[in-house]
């Protein structure tokens, strides 16, 4: 065979913007049955197959086509797809090259919505344990199409975290999941911070439901998530043993989510993700003289208190030196409680820091209400 032909057809369909390779009909299956290759926005990552195991990796784009020729060995068949073509690499039994191209009707790295096209973080093709058991993802790595929904989800919560950390020069990375329940995201989240980017991680998952913590850690065992434990535990009663540089929770009822901010911000945790949930104590609280308009409907007044609630919170991290968003991450015909609060540790000088906290004192003062978050950071002096 001549390598250098072949050389010379993979950098020409290298220059067609490629986002998903696919390279089988090995000629060993002990060496593998299967490599697949996606774009990761500047880089490119690596699944390698056996029989029983995968193996992933991450590569620099100009490091391409010397990876790919080291497969030829092993492999005859190389498929490049991008959002229009296929292009199809053939290594025939007496070593000839053959070069095709065809229109791309599987649209493996790409779903379309809205008469635009998204690019996901996790993508069609990709063996993804956790979602496959989800049943999200079938066994061949397709989504279901009755799931599209839920993967896009998945990939605009998991594009958050991704936007967060574009700085983040740290090889490592500790994570509490607080009221993590049965997890879902949670494995994703390992597996992102793990195999996509390529950064040690450990995640402790904590919860009150002891069957949970007991079938989540049987399922981290499963995956081989060796850096993935979950504990039985209380939020507020919680204390790390090593830094803790990211915090997430995903509807911890009520005050939890006070007490892991509380705990995030008494910690100097550098990263925050929260999404609140059943914000029932302002709603029980809150009364005002001078604007009865505003509680007179049971309705609204859910809708206010919750409002109140998060926006509270926001000034609080931002009165402990947080730079915050607040976030609507999926569509509200998906859920009400659909507000993420994202936080990372910065800068702020103390006048602007006293200021956000006035103006969340100004009103629950007008409103007649107290908040635990701002209960707890007064207790400990940390406001």
């Amino acid at each position: 065979m001549d390598k250098l032909e072949l050389r010379e057809k993979i950098n020409s369909v290298l220059q067609n913007k490629i986002e998903k390779i696919v390279i089988s009909n090995p000629i060993k299956k002990e060496l593998g049955i299967r490599v697949d290759i996606s774009y990761k926005q500047g880089y490119f990552m690596v699944v390698r197959y056996t029989e029983k195991q995968s193996f992933t990796s991450n590569i620099k784009e100009d490091e391409l086509p010397q990876i790919l020729l080291e497969f030829v060995d092993n492999f005859k068949q190389f498929n490049f797809f991008n959002n229009e073509n296929e292009f199809i690499i053939k290594i025939s039994k007496n070593n000839k090259i053959f070069l095709n191209k065809l229109k791309n009707k599987s649209k493996i790295n790409t779903f379309k919505g809205n008469n635009r096209t998204k690019n996901y973080i996790f993508t069609e093709g990709e063996r993804i344990e956790p979602l496959i058991d989800m049943g999200v993802f079938t066994k061949e790595g397709k989504v279901v199409h009755s799931m599209y929904d839920k993967f896009k989800q998945i990939n605009r919560f998991i594009e958050l975290i991704d936007d967060f950390i574009k700085n983040y020069d740290k090889k490592s990375i500790n994570i509490i999941d607080f009221g993590c329940g049965k997890s879902y995201l949670t494995f994703l989240v390992y597996y992102y911070f793990k195999f996509i980017k390529n950064i040690d991680i450990t995640i402790t998952g904590l919860d009150l439901k002891a069957d949970v913590i007991e079938k989540c850690n049987e399922t981290a065992k499963k995956y081989n998530y060796s850096r993935l434990k979950f504990e039985l535990g209380d939020i507020s009663e919680y204390k790390p043993t090593e830094p803790v540089d990211m915090i997430i929770t995903l509807h911890a009822c009520d005050i939890a989510t006070d007490y892991a901010l509380f705990n995030a911000t008494k910690w100097g945790v550098k990263m925050i993700f929260s999404v609140p949930c059943c914000q029932h104590e302002v709603n029980a609280q809150i009364k005002s003289n001078n604007l009865p308009i505003i509680t007179r409907y049971g309705v609204i007044k859910e809708r206010i208190s919750a409002d109140f609630t998060d926006i509270i919170r926001c000034n609080l991290l931002r009165a402990m030196s947080y730079n915050v968003d607040l976030i609507e991450f999926i569509g509200f015909e998906h859920t009400p409680k659909n507000l993420l609060i994202r936080a990372n540790l910065t800068e702020i000088p103390k006048n602007i820091r006293e200021n956000y906290k006035k103006e969340a004192e100004d009103l629950m003062s007008a409103f007649n209400f107290n908040q635990t978050l701002h209960t707890l950071l007064l207790q400990e002096k940390l406001i």
